[in-house]
């Protein structure tokens, strides 16, 4: 098959054909049919911390269609169309029995996107019905991320709500914080490229950068300051700005991934009293949530998709991805 390579640090992904996956007891093979690049597989072809060895497929955004079954799977066939949950576990704990990989001792995160076939463990797929597009499966990660957000955030009906970013993760906590009954949701970024897209997916305001105060510039959008504000950008100075955002007793739920370091003032997070609560990956209820959402026909999610490339193409969008872009999802057709 064909496949776009990780080959070390700081260096573009390579396609080259490399053996055809085939699936042992209790594990499936898809046909990749999208794949979405994420930020974090940008992250990890640039900084150490992630250790991910070259020769690796990255890509965990991705849906497909089932080719081959190993031995002992009863849950998926073949022709089947599923999205793959990229968080590899035992599959035998408490955590990983309740549906929730993430807390597993084991838990890695698989790849295998940027490839024409992968293999993920039968407990990996969530079956989509086949109304439902390759694109829409492939969006159902990054929407997980943003609706486990705001599960984490516990948010009252008509709350103020402040998204930091507008990047999908961003978008999509704004759309799941409009569905969850939020009041008025502020989207701020460092441009205002993607102010439309930010309303479209959900925001009551867009406050672009200016010279004004932001902290006012916020408050005045949303009536008050914010009770709730989601960091979903992960850069340095992030979790100091969502702690002057956000009000007396407020949230602030760091979804964002810095792999830097980074610190803050806990005399303005006691003096206000506020809460800082880290979200990191999912479950699989909300895999499934965001793929019922698709399923009734909700279409905002779709206006993240602003690009398709082959997998020849795929390299250097890839490595655009990496400066300012107008890009927001650049998607990966392995087949093209």
């Amino acid at each position: 098959m064909r496949a776009a390579v990780f080959k070390g640090l700081h260096q573009p992904l390579v396609v080259e054909t490399i053996e055809d996956p085939t699936p042992g007891a209790g594990e499936i093979v898809l046909k990749v049919c999208r794949c979405g690049i994420c930020g974090s597989d940008l992250h990890i072809t640039e900084d150490p911390i992630f250790g991910v060895p070259p020769g690796v497929v990255l890509g965990h955004e991705y849906a497909g269609e089932v080719v081959a079954i190993g031995r002992d799977v009863t849950t998926v066939k073949v022709g089947d169309h599923v999205a793959a949950v990229p968080l590899e576990s035992c599959g035998k704990c408490g955590f990983c029995l309740a549906g929730d990989p993430a807390g597993c001792a084991q838990l890695s995160v698989g790849g295998g996107g940027y490839g024409q076939y992968s293999r993920i463990s039968e407990r990996q797929a969530v079956r989509m019905p086949l109304g439902v597009s390759f694109e829409d499966g492939a969006l159902i990660e990054p929407l997980a991320v943003g609706l486990h957000g705001i599960n984490i955030a516990n948010m009252r009906s008509g709350a103020r709500v402040l998204v930091i970013g507008a990047g999908p993760i961003g978008l999509a906590a704004a759309f799941w914080a409009r569905r969850m009954g939020a009041g008025k949701i502020a989207v701020t970024a460092s441009s205002n490229r993607r102010a439309n897209l930010a309303m479209e997916m959900g925001a009551t305001h867009f406050v672009a950068p200016s010279d004004e105060d932001p902290v006012e510039a916020v408050n005045r959008a949303l009536g008050g300051p914010p009770e709730y504000v989601f960091e979903c950008v992960g850069k340095e100075g992030l979790i100091q700005r969502s702690i002057d955002h956000v009000g007396k007793r407020g949230k602030v739920v760091v979804v964002g991934l810095c792999t830097t370091m980074d610190s803050f003032s806990p005399f303005a997070m006691i003096h206000k009293e506020a809460t800082i609560v880290p979200s990191a990956f999912y479950d699989i209820r909300d895999f499934q949530t965001a793929l019922d959402v698709l399923e009734s026909g909700v279409t905002a999610p779709n206006l993240m998709i602003t690009e398709t490339v082959d997998l020849e193409a795929m390299p250097p969008a890839f490595e655009a991805l990496k400066e300012r872009t107008t890009q927001c999802k650049t998607m990966v057709n392995p087949w093209a």
